[in-house]
């Protein structure tokens, strides 16, 4: 993966450059493509996610669809600004963190989307910014399996198999639940949403990450306790 900056008047994107480029017929690289208007307007919103921020399903190419997912505050934060964050340098935007962190777990051949690009919008002393990542095809969400009991333990102990991949690479995925694990259609597992996340030494952010993850199980199961669930799920992580 070969990631490019490309900086006009208060702009900066990141890419990839083997997935975004210049070239006639393709998706120019320029702030518009992070807007919904520019989707919009062409015809190419397959869908939307729930969530903060509304990520927006696209079809980029006739056989593959991109997610388009905007920054946005939650909490006391976003009373004062939804969408605004204080420049500190571009490296240490929300959005060039993340980008680079998934190419990095995405090179070591870990399950995450493909990194496709980021932007960042300056506004003097702060910034507005969104990411685009390729999207999992056919994958559903964790927590609607759980939803509609259709986690069986074969399922779980594979999302423990994988949380302990991304742990002993040293991922510290500071908002670990439910909503943020993809199933393919193959039963595999997939990390997504890795903003503010980072590689740090093992230490007891292991376990503060699957206490939030068993938290997160009680609140989408249909029918299972969420320690049973976390049992299986420990099952594969420690297997």
């Amino acid at each position: 993966m070969r990631l490019a900056a490309l900086r006009q008047r208060n702009w900066l994107i990141l890419h990839d450059v083997d997935s975004l480029c210049d070239a006639p017929g393709t998706h120019q690289i320029e702030p518009d493509l992070f807007t919904r208007d520019y989707w919009r307007e062409r015809g190419l919103i397959v869908g939307e996610a729930p969530g903060r921020g509304s990520s927006l399903f696209l079809q980029s190419t006739p056989t593959e669809q991109w997610v388009l997912r905007p920054y946005r505050r939650g909490g006391m934060a976003a009373k004062l600004s939804e969408k605004r964050y204080l420049w500190t340098g571009a490296e240490r935007t929300r959005a060039f963190s993340e980008l680079r962190l998934t190419a990095k777990l995405f090179e070591q051949g870990l399950p995450v989307p493909r990194p496709v690009a980021s932007c960042v919008t300056r506004y003097g002393l702060t910034y507005e910014a969104a990411l685009i990542t390729v999207r999992i095809a056919g994958a559903k969400v964790f927590a609607e399996l759980l939803a509609n009991d259709l986690a069986d333990e074969a399922l779980l102990k594979r999302v423990g198999a994988m949380i302990y991949r991304f742990h002993q690479a040293g991922l510290d995925h500071v908002d670990l639940n439910a909503r943020n694990i993809l199933i393919d259609p193959s039963g595999a597992p997939w990390l997504i949403d890795l903003d503010r996340c980072r590689l740090r030494a093992a230490g007891k952010w292991q376990e503060k990450n699957l206490a939030r993850l068993e938290r997160s199980l009680g609140k989408f199961s249909a029918t299972s306790h969420s320690s049973a669930l976390m049992g299986s799920i420990r099952q594969g992580y420690c297997s």
